[in-house]
């Protein structure tokens, strides 16, 4: 019978406990939300979604074709200066999604004969991107430097590192300074996807290199979401000019996709603009997560210390997980549920994302509903 095996694998996945399912939100709910990625709360907030609807109203309700055939607009154009001004690089190009946007990157900037080190804590998009290069990859230890420079030193030929610069489980930050002098070592460039950086890092929020004293440099290419702290969708890929050209012309990401919706671009570009103006937004985001982190672990849970904006809260097994999430959301309170396989270390965790508009009540309702519902 056509599929089968479909049939056994969903009975395995049920007997592990690993069943995802759907759940349609209501446009009001009364849940607090700690589960989204809007970390500067800005998708709902009126000036992102007059963006959307004027850009909508202006341009229409899709992007009509590629990028290379009808799907640019000024708009398009106007988010990529802005974006890449904000984060300090040379050049910015626009992608439907950051997923888009990592395939784009890894696989253009890493043709046959070249050498991908990856960190082993990367997201499924840097992942996938590794896969579908022509170049070779190689696995480096979580966040180690040393191990990258190790992987490099025996290659001969054009290679790259890549790593998230926030890790999307956990909520840690990679060691980018050390990352960049063991490429520079080596002559080899660095990819690094901010999205979890983006809006949190750095000086009013303009991302991890930009931190790191990275933005600009031109072994440097940064990819970023416009979906989380942006509140809206789409990604894109910073860099040198001439690496941002080379995507253009080689990334099948960009060539064969249709362009952004201009919904998407006009919310991002309002959003940027509003950051710029309210850059107290990326400080309260992380102070957010450091006083979610505090109170947690003295309620004797195991919490990983935030470095941006994510706070993980380890689970004892994937049911319990399952289990506590459930119990959360009953009580009024949304968050995450990570567990294998979109965790490969086998540890179940609750994720929480902070935001910069929950008030101080917010802050101890969630507290108090993960420590009455803990397992």
């Amino acid at each position: 019978m056509a599929f089968g095996w479909i049939d056994e694998q969903a009975r395995l996945r049920r007997r592990a406990g690993l069943v995802r399912t759907l759940r349609p939100r209501a446009a009001d709910t009364p849940l607090l939300d700690l589960a989204s990625n809007d970390y500067l709360g800005l998708a709902r907030h009126p000036e992102v979604v007059e963006g959307a609807a004027r850009a909508a109203r202006t341009w229409g309700g899709g992007a009509t074709g590629s990028r290379l055939v009808t799907g640019s607009t000024e708009l398009h154009a106007e988010l990529e200066r802005e974006l890449a001004d904000f984060c300090g690089f040379e050049a910015a190009l626009v992608f439907s999604s950051g997923y888009a946007a990592n395939l784009a990157a890894v696989t253009a900037l890493a043709p046959h004969g070249s050498l991908i080190v990856s960190d082993a804590g990367n997201h499924a998009s840097l992942i996938d991107g590794c896969r579908l290069a022509r170049g070779t990859t190689q696995i480096a230890a979580h966040a180690d430097p040393d191990a990258v420079g190790k992987a490099l030193s025996g290659h001969d030929g054009p290679a790259i590192a890549v790593s998230d610069t926030v890790f999307s489980v956990d909520g840690d930050a990679a060691p980018l300074a050390g990352l960049a002098a063991a490429c520079r070592e080596y002559g080899a460039g660095l990819v690094v996807d901010d999205a979890h950086g983006l809006g949190v890092l750095g000086e009013g929020g303009r991302g991890a290199p930009h931190a790191a004293g990275l933005a600009g440099a031109d072994d440097v290419v940064v990819t970023v979401t416009l979906s989380k702290s942006l509140g809206s969708q789409g990604g894109a890929v910073l860099g040198p000019a001439r690496a941002v050209e080379h995507l253009v012309n080689a990334a099948r990401t960009f060539i064969f996709d249709t362009g952004l919706a201009p919904a998407a671009a006009g919310a991002a570009l309002a959003a940027l603009r509003l950051l710029r103006r309210e850059p107290e937004r990326a400080a309260r985001a992380g102070a957010v997560a450091r006083e979610l982190h505090t109170r947690l672990t003295a309620l004797g849970l195991e919490t990983v210390r935030p470095d941006a904006a994510v706070v993980s809260v380890r689970a004892p097994s994937p049911e319990q997980a399952v289990r506590w999430a459930a119990d959360c959301r009953a009580a009024g309170l949304s968050v995450g549920c990570f567990r294998p396989p979109s965790v490969p270390d086998g540890i179940s965790r609750l994720r929480l994302t902070a935001r910069a508009d929950l008030s101080g009540a917010e802050i101890d309702r969630a507290v108090q509903v993960i420590g009455e519902t803990r397992p």
